[in-house]
């Protein structure tokens, strides 16, 4: 790490005992863990243009939510250089809910840690409307058209064939919820068996939770019974076939 960057840091926690990158690495940013004699902090960096507007984001999400009851890491920091964008929070022990899952040993094992996950999507669900993270415009106008922008930019799963279905199909409004926005199980922590920590906040704001339920069960359409310990954990609400494949296998395409 070259020195300016390091004295950006020290600037934000104080004097660093040692930087070390860690093995889980996302596909987005490259993330270190960084201590000092008395806290252990996450350091996550991108590096080109697209991923550093996603870490200017995310770094003014978690400054927002520092208010909240929300389980989503502490905010310290965030700065830039020539090279990247830099965002310093704190460093939250767990894995993520995919490794958990896989390392489940038994049916009841995953069936909890699927309910704990609706559980936790229910408590974000539920808060207030932090109205500093509402968008400019409505969520899913939004969002088709950043997929519109993406499409163009390449490197979605989505074509316009699929766009144009999905602007002629828009699921009739419901009202809307803090959502997270990405909420796959890669973006979860697990700690002691139950699912506790939001990350990879970027795309948190007020929208529509059925996006979040979506992705939140999308591995599961084949097994009915973590779908079912999920929505025991949620117990909000239950989308449809046809809202479960305009959100997941539709407009998820283009992100």
């Amino acid at each position: 790490m070259n020195i300016e960057r390091l004295k950006q840091i020290e600037n934000i926690i104080g004097e660093v005992i040692n930087i070390e990158l860690l093995n889980e690495q996302g596909w987005t940013s490259k993330v270190s863990r960084v201590q000092t004699e008395t806290h252990t902090y996450l350091l996550k960096s991108a590096f080109t243009k697209r991923y550093r507007s996603w870490l200017v984001r995310e770094a003014y999400v978690l400054e927002t939510l520092q208010s909240t009851l929300l389980p989503v890491p502490t905010y310290y920091g965030f700065f830039e250089d020539e090279e990247g964008s830099h965002l310093i929070m704190s460093f939250e022990e767990g894995m993520t809910l995919r490794k958990a899952f896989s390392l489940a040993k038994t049916e009841q094992e995953k069936c909890k840690l699927m309910n704990s996950f609706g559980e936790l999507i229910r408590k974000l669900h539920e808060l207030p409307l932090n109205e500093p993270l509402r968008k400019s415009v409505p969520w899913l106008d939004g969002q088709l058209k950043q997929a519109e922008i993406n499409l163009h930019e390449g490197g979605t799963d989505g074509n316009d064939v699929l766009l144009e279905k999905l602007h002629a199909e828009k699921p009739a409004p419901i009202l809307e919820t803090m959502i997270h926005g990405d909420c796959t199980m890669e973006n979860v922590l697990v700690r002691d068996g139950k699912v506790e920590t939001f990350i990879d906040v970027a795309d948190l704001t007020i929208g529509d939770p059925r996006y979040d339920v979506a992705l939140a069960v999308r591995r599961f359409t084949d097994h009915p019974q973590y779908i079912d310990a999920f929505y025991d954990g949620y117990q909000r609400l239950t989308i449809s076939k046809e809202e479960y494949a305009y959100f997941d296998q539709g407009l998820y395409e283009f992100f």
